[in-house]
């Protein structure tokens, strides 16, 4: 307990300043009901206005929550549409009080732009038909006008609202939905203002990978700074000592450091591969701080032997810690799925770089993983450091990051784009099964992704995705989905069979 202890304060205090810039996710609330019952049934408004304030301390606190209180008659509409323009909201939820015209709902729908839910909570499970009254079925008519304010929707030329429909009381699933609705708002909110750091190219021939950076900002709101590799070189050479001791202490008790195995490029972690990593990681961090970025994408090979090639070609370790941080970093320059490994962190899943490794055609499954950077903090027990002679396929040698995700349900998520430039969400739900992984140096994690693995891949490859994907823990495909809907993009979920 005592070495995970020291890894999470370690990860709080870096949060402080490296998660410094986020700006909190807007949320929008409002309760509808029907002016016209107010005088006819004495307390009936007090008593919804309770319901309302119930919903209310559902949301999560973490978030900018904007009150447009009860909105009765159009007239309160169309004022309340203003402020709600105004809030720049992310997500706005209209909670169905009791039974009201689509006049309370049809100036907000038609003129605020950002997604709506329509929640509906019923007070109590059922009435008591014994003792039943006029005011008893308006206190819990929270679902009498959910079909005419979704045709009102429609027929003003928007998107069918979403909708949560449950009770107020006791029910644990209705509070999950609203939460993950929350969620999805907080990765859209975020993709939309991050700020992404880039250094370097795609690595050469990787087609797949390229990226226009005017096009992300069109599509997800980010923006791309470019920067410099001899940026990240100078924070590398101000660092003290005293700072690569302490990232070295905190590096070993988090790590595991075991002898080799069958791998003849890899060796137990030495001293210079290990104090290589932990000023690396420094740097990194400063980096990161100094200018306010939310995750960095990077390739970058540099001359041979030179503090650029040694820089750039050990991110490995740094990159995890900074990822389990929710700072998300892709290596090979991958910009497309650094927004996925946002989406993910986000959401709350994780997010791990990862492509395909070799298929296990005994057991079924195919090995995902990456050379890094990934994320620790999905880790299935406790990850390993290694020394590698060589990377494959890539100059340098140093430390490298070796585990697999926990097991049980995961989800993988690449973004790619199209050829009309647009982009292409590509999502699918599969298992993290048990069993041992090669002793590379590298993630690798048992993939299973139903019964006929080469029909899966075959499925999966034909929807055009990048070669990298994302990998969460949990099946969350629908959620990603919903992101993608929210940030106007194309998404598919390829089925296992």
């Amino acid at each position: 307990m005592r070495k995970i202890s020291i890894l999470l304060s370690f990860i709080l205090l870096s949060m402080l300043s490296a998660g410094a810039m986020k700006t909190p996710t807007r949320l929008g609330v409002f309760g509808v009901g029907y002016d016209v019952y107010w005088k006819q049934f004495d307390g009936l408004e007090a008593d919804i206005l309770k319901k309302m304030s119930v919903f209310r301390e559902m949301l999560p606190q973490d978030v900018e929550v904007y009150e447009f209180g009860l909105i009765d008659n159009p007239q309160k509409a169309y004022e309340a549409a203003v402020k709600m323009q105004e809030a720049n909201l992310d997500l706005l939820f209209c909670d169905m009080l009791t039974y009201a015209t689509s006049g309370t709902f049809g100036a907000i729908v038609r003129n605020v732009k950002c997604p709506i839910v329509l929640v509906v909570l019923q007070p109590d499970k059922a009435l008591d038909y014994t003792r039943a009254n006029t005011y008893a079925q308006l206190y819990n008519d929270d679902i009498c006008s959910l079909p005419e304010f979704i045709a009102a929707a429609k027929r003003l030329g928007g998107k069918s609202p979403d909708i949560i429909i449950g009770t107020l009381y006791d029910n644990p699933e209705a509070k999950e939905e609203i939460a993950r609705y929350c969620r999805i708002a907080t990765a859209v909110h975020d993709l939309k203002y991050a700020r992404f750091g880039h250094i370097g190219h795609s690595l050469n021939s990787m087609l797949d990978m390229n990226f226009d950076p005017t096009m992300i900002t069109y599509g997800f709101g980010s923006h791309i700074h470019s920067f410099e590799p001899w940026q990240l070189v100078d924070c590398y050479k101000r660092n003290t000592d005293k700072e690569i001791r302490e990232r070295k202490k905190e590096i070993l008790d988090f790590f595991d450091t075991p002898d080799p195995v069958s791998d003849p490029i890899t060796t137990k972690i030495t001293d210079a591969d290990l104090t290589n990593a932990a000023a690396i990681s420094v740097a990194l961090d400063r980096f990161v701080e100094e200018n306010a970025l939310d995750g960095l994408a990077y390739y970058y090979e540099g001359e041979k032997d030179s503090d650029q090639q040694v820089v750039m070609s050990n991110l490995a370790v740094g990159n995890s810690l900074l990822t389990a941080r929710h700072i998300p970093m892709c290596g090979e320059s991958d910009v497309k799925t650094l927004c996925a490994l946002m989406i993910m962190d986000r959401l709350g899943i994780g997010g791990s770089f990862a492509e395909f490794h070799p298929i296990d055609f005994n057991g079924g499954f195919i090995l995902v993983g990456h050379d890094g950077p990934h994320n620790i903090s999905i880790a299935e027990g406790k990850p390993v450091l290694r020394s590698l002679k060589k990377y494959h396929g890539k100059p340098g040698s140093g430390a490298g990051v070796e585990f697999k995700i926990k097991e049980g349900p995961i989800t993988i998520l690449s973004i790619n784009s199209t050829a009309d430039g647009k982009f292409k969400f590509v999502v699918a739900e599969g298992e993290s099964v048990a069993g041992p992984i090669p002793p590379t140096g590298n993630t690798n994690t048992r993939g299973f992704f139903g019964n006929d693995i080469c029909a899966f891949l075959k499925d999966w490859a034909s929807e055009g995705p990048t070669h990298h994907f994302a990998l969460g823990i949990g099946h969350h495909a629908e959620e990603i989905a919903k992101v993608a809907e929210y940030l106007g993009q194309e998404c598919v979920i390829v089925k296992t069979r």
